[in-house]
């Protein structure tokens, strides 16, 4: 059931299609907001009800759901994971809370750390392709925007956890709105014993947001932190690696608002972000390896939009600057400036449009950039779109890829940005009942960072290189079904990408991120049924065939039980035990699950 929907779903927990009021979908992932009926991308849209209805804990688990996008996880509860989309890195890859950007000059590793809770997600926007011409770096691949809730009536929630490997997960929900103000906060500690040696984790995590005047011009502001501790067996390194542990914080303030003057739309914003990222080889002892990093990013951002008889302009502007303070890497900064303009012509009574723009960005250490693109959409009758857009994107080395070093890894402080020209062609039906979409892309990048050796001799570090080029094609694919039964409504999907990697004169034999590994085959089935009003499944089918010829298979589910104030539900992972990693060489558990109980004053 995760996948694009035309329409946004009621918020009351209705399952008739009959008697659901469907309002389209506003996407606030694009600098210019417009609807979902008229995007010329290929963007998925996953609602507040089908988070709910995944039975996820972490959010994590949900993105796994999505063809195409690559969630290399190592161990259980979401301790650390890679997020890739479209055969890209973990730094390739954009994510955004609010439209605040969360990249990190130390590296992307850590950029999942920054995830809300799934009971503060009101919708989450899947850019699938580069966005580098709206956000600018980092959205090489793709770009992920968590849309937060602005408000909800006065809730206060308990969730209690319990599952395998003494999994304790609790956490406080609560909210109020009133006609000036609102406030939702959300507070949790998840804790485990690790489901094998040395992968016992200790998650908690905060997040408020709060709405000001909001019965004239409303002012929002999140707080948000992010702590783990977790034993790191093989993660990083090698398999053989045991003894690792890591500690990483995340924290994010931010101030923003979104002002209206006739056909004008303002949205300023200011925002504070800060990580943290301690690592010791061995556990326990700091005096044998032991790296520490902090990083923090200060900006300011301000987009301006309107509509004229000309059809609609965007543009905006971002500065920000961004330091570190690393026992490997040293004391670095770095200042950013990033100009977007984008207009979208109108033509044939609007059945048709053209949104051509460009990004310039300047860099204090790498200079001035610019970047085209174009967007192409018909809209050949109201349930049906064709769209295509083309344009370069780019990402500038972090500071691990230019300065690390370790027993087995070496940074280039020579290395040249990344870059890429990248086309896609695509086709989207919807109506109440059917979405469908699919989608033909093509990338063709250069400069491509990577660590790369030619020997598989332990003593020959990995360096990091510039690969000449990797051209990167594929296809997504996605059917999703709604049918009524009496008076509830079930879902089922089916999505697949298929993706393939072509390395030009690279001369290297062994890679760590950019050519090994990635999803080649990607099939995904889910079904969501309710049995009655009150409980509902939800089963998911995962098929994964990656380049380097592994195949495995994944099914989840969960069910849900609601009485009045009280839910009971259950999580099942890896059902069939199924033996599989999904990076470094980590293996994956094997079949676990959590029961819980939320019980809402």
């Amino acid at each position: 059931m995760v996948g694009h929907l035309l329409f946004a779903q009621n918020s009351k927990p209705t399952d008739s299609l009959s008697t659901q009021q469907l309002n389209e979908i506003i996407l606030s992932s694009n600098r210019l907001e417009t609807p979902f009926t008229q995007n010329s991308k290929t963007v998925q849209v996953l609602t507040a009800d089908q988070i709910r209805q995944s039975g996820v804990t972490h959010v994590v688990d949900l993105l796994q759901q999505v063809a195409g996008v690559d969630i290399k996880r190592r161990g259980a509860g979401a301790a650390q994971a890679d997020l890739n989309i479209r055969g890209g890195t973990f730094d390739q890859t954009l994510l955004l809370i609010d439209g605040i950007k969360l990249d990190d000059a130390q590296t992307g590793h850590h950029t999942l750390n920054f995830l809300p809770p799934p009971q503060m997600i009101e919708r989450i926007e899947i850019i699938k392709g580069p966005a580098a011409r709206a956000y600018g770096q980092n959205a090489f691949t793709g770009a992920i925007n968590i849309v937060t809730k602005k408000d909800i009536p006065q809730t206060f929630t308990l969730d209690l956890q319990k599952g395998n490997f003494d999994q304790t997960n609790g956490s406080i929900f609560v909210g109020n709105t009133s006609e000036r103000t609102s406030v939702i906060g959300f507070l949790s500690q998840n804790t485990s014993d690790g489901y094998r040696y040395n992968t016992d984790y200790d998650h908690h995590q905060f997040f408020v947001k709060s709405s000001f005047n909001r019965h004239k011009t409303p002012l929002e502001m999140i707080a948000s932190f992010s702590g783990r501790k977790f034993g790191a067996n093989g993660f990083y390194v090698s398999p053989s690696a045991t003894e690792q542990y890591e500690e990483t914080q995340a924290s994010l303030i931010s101030i923003s608002q979104r002002r209206t003057k006739g056909a004008w739309i303002f949205k300023p914003k200011v925002y504070w972000r800060r990580g943290q990222d301690m690592y010791e080889y061995i556990r326990n002892k700091p005096e044998i390896y032991r790296n520490l990093h902090v990083t923090n990013k200060v900006g300011a951002a301000f987009d301006t939009s309107v509509a004229s008889d000309w059809g609609l302009t965007g543009m905006g502007v971002d500065i920000s600057k961004v330091s570190i303070r690393s026992n490997n890497l040293g004391n670095r900064n770095r200042t950013m400036m990033n100009f977007f303009l984008e207009h979208r012509f109108y033509l044939l009574n609007n059945s048709v449009d053209i949104t051509p723009g460009i990004t310039a960005n300047y860099f204090s250490d790498f200079g001035t950039h610019s970047f085209p693109g174009i967007d192409l959409g018909w809209q050949i009758n109201p349930k049906l779109r064709l769209y295509a857009n083309a344009g370069a994107t780019f990402r500038i080395p972090t500071f691990t890829d230019l300065y690390y070093s370790d027993r087995t890894t070496l940074g280039n402080p020579d290395l040249k940005p990344e870059k890429a020209t990248s086309n896609e062609i695509g086709l989207r039906f919807a109506n109440p009942k059917v979405t469908a979409s699919l989608a033909f892309y093509n990338r063709k990048a250069k400069n491509l960072i990577d660590f790369v050796k030619n020997s598989d001799d332990e003593s020959t570090l990995f360096r990091a290189e510039n690969i000449q080029q990797v051209n990167t094609r594929g296809i997504d694919l996605e059917i999703m079904h709604r049918i009524p039964v009496r008076t509830l409504t079930h879902e089922f999907k089916l999505s697949y990408s298929y993706l393939e990697n072509s390395l030009e004169d690279s001369g290297y034999k062994f890679s760590r991120y950019s050519i090994n590994n990635d999803l080649k085959h990607h099939f995904i089935a889910g079904y969501y049924f309710p049995l009655y009003k009150n409980f509902s499944t939800y089963v998911v089918f995962k098929n994964v065939i990656r380049t380097s010829g592994d195949e495995y298979a994944v099914i989840d589910a969960s069910g849900r039980w609601t009485l009045d104030q009280l839910e009971v539900s259950v999580y099942f992972n890896n059902i069939f035990n199924t033996e599989y990693w999904e990076s470094n060489l980590v293996p994956m558990p094997k079949g676990n699950g959590l029961l819980g109980l939320r019980y809402s004053f």
